[in-house]
């Protein structure tokens, strides 16, 4: 049977070791990571990933697999919309075993007011040349097989996708070790290596690599690796319940949600579902120090989060959680392998009652496994893609705000041409770092 999805007890795949030197050290084996290093690897760079735990232990294995243009902020969809031609170019080379199928994404309105913010975000995507459209209530009812609940409407993608986060992102890990890169699992970077203000390498619990270029794309990570070193970013993480159904007949082949609840079709005949917008977050340091960034955000999406007091010990913003330790000390992401938090099981069970709402005829979802995952999120919900001005040779690319697995093809070779100092090919100021210290007023992104 399937297992859901990849924890510390999954085999180990890379189990290195890692070289002495390289040119480039990527913090962070999920897609991001795992993207960035397949596209530094084939412009010809040295290039070694060092994982702490597994790869895609953590949120790339958890996502609900959607691969969507649909409802991206302004600033990703161009990325995004090459990372959907890159994920095709993917399923030539691996097959059936991505998961990759093309089968579209429903945003399914409950209200007129919901629809005017479709058609708002529409009649600006448009000019990229997305394959978006409207869709009426009746159209709708034809499309859901068997639906019984009475939606005004909703936006569609034709082209938007889906695919299998714990099958896919290991295989193209697979794919980017058989283009030179150096993957290692089990071997969490500690600190940077700096010396005279710039990168000269990193110290690992398995030594020093020596490098001129590091990326952190450490995922919910990355804060704390990061303030470590004296960079601030007002990256927090939010803790999503996902559940996997029994195999069921076909409602939709592709992607659907509304407010309540989200489903995606899988492979095995199942269907992937989690709440439509519902999240928990537990309140850490980190959570104080940025309360005032993240205002805007939060009056948007007050209702949807559910409050915790304190995050379990070894979580990156628990209050037991070190801020500070030596290359040569034990680190948390040691001691923290994978983050494996357990789902919100109230939130999973409304979702179970809401499906069987919609759907009568199929009643109520039996589970195979219910999982959660921590979401790494940004204030404006976009991530920050970035060198840092301050520490010459390093890069972030964080903060995917739920947004990575999709956009992780196209994110990852936007990332390794930012290191290798080639032109991106993309506007990248909204994910700037400066953002967030320039007196730039902080847009939050569609939450659509």
């Amino acid at each position: 049977m399937m297992r859901f999805p990849i924890s510390e007890a999954s085999p180990l795949r890379f189990p290195g070791p890692p070289p002495a030197a390289c040119d480039v050290v990527v913090l962070g084996g999920g897609v991001i990571g795992v993207m960035t290093a397949w596209f530094l690897a084939e412009r010809g760079l040295k290039v070694t990933l060092c994982e702490k735990g597994r790869i895609a232990g953590e949120q790339s294995s958890r996502n609900w697999g959607w691969i969507r243009q649909q409802g991206r902020d302004m600033g990703e969809l161009p990325i995004m919309m090459e990372s959907l031609r890159i994920w095709k170019s993917l399923a030539q080379e691996f097959g059936e075993a991505l998961g990759f199928r093309q089968e579209g994404v429903l945003y399914l309105a409950k209200t007129e007011a919901e629809m005017g913010r479709f058609a708002a975000w529409l009649a600006e995507a448009r000019p990229h040349g997305v394959d978006s459209h409207m869709m009426s209530g009746g159209a709708v009812a034809e499309r859901l097989k068997g639906s019984a609940k009475a939606w005004v409407g909703a936006l569609h993608t034709p082209s938007d996708a889906r695919g299998e986060p714990w099958q896919s992102v290991p295989l193209l890990a697979t794919g980017a070790a058989a283009r030179g890169a150096v993957i290692v699992e089990n071997c969490a970077v500690r600190r940077l290596d700096v010396q005279a203000g710039r990168v000269t390498g990193v110290f690992t619990e398995q030594g020093r690599i020596a490098c001129d270029q590091v990326v952190v794309a450490g995922g919910a990570w990355s804060a704390l690796f990061l303030r470590a070193e004296g960079v601030a970013i007002p990256q927090l993480s939010v803790l999503a319940s996902v559940a996997a159904t029994e195999p069921m007949a076909e409602i939709f082949p592709g992607n659907a949600c509304d407010d309540d609840f989200a489903f995606r079709r899988r492979a095995d005949g199942g269907y992937s579902i989690a709440p439509g917008s519902g999240h928990d977050f537990w309140i850490g340091p980190d959570a104080f120090r940025n309360f005032g960034t993240y205002l805007p955000v939060l009056k948007k999406d007050f209702r949807s989060t559910g409050f915790r007091p304190m995050a379990p010990a070894g979580y990156p913003d628990a209050w037991g959680t070190p801020r500070r330790w030596g290359g040569d000390d034990v680190s948390p992401f040691e001691r923290t392998r994978v983050l494996n938090p357990a789902p919100n099981m109230d939130r999973i069970a409304k979702v179970q009652a809401f499906f069987a709402q919609a759907f009568p005829g199929l009643g109520r979802p039996r589970l195979r496994a219910a999982w959660g995952g921590m979401i790494d999120t940004m204030p404006d919900v976009v991530p920050v893609v970035d060198r840092v001005a301050a520490i010459p040779g390093l890069t972030i690319a964080t903060g995917m705000s739920g947004h990575g697995f999709g956009i992780g093809p196209g994110m990852g070779r936007v990332v390794a041409d930012l290191v290798a100092g080639h032109d991106p090919g993309h506007d990248l100021r909204r994910f700037r770092l400066s953002r967030f210290t320039d007196g730039s007023t902080l847009v939050p992104g569609p939450s659509l």
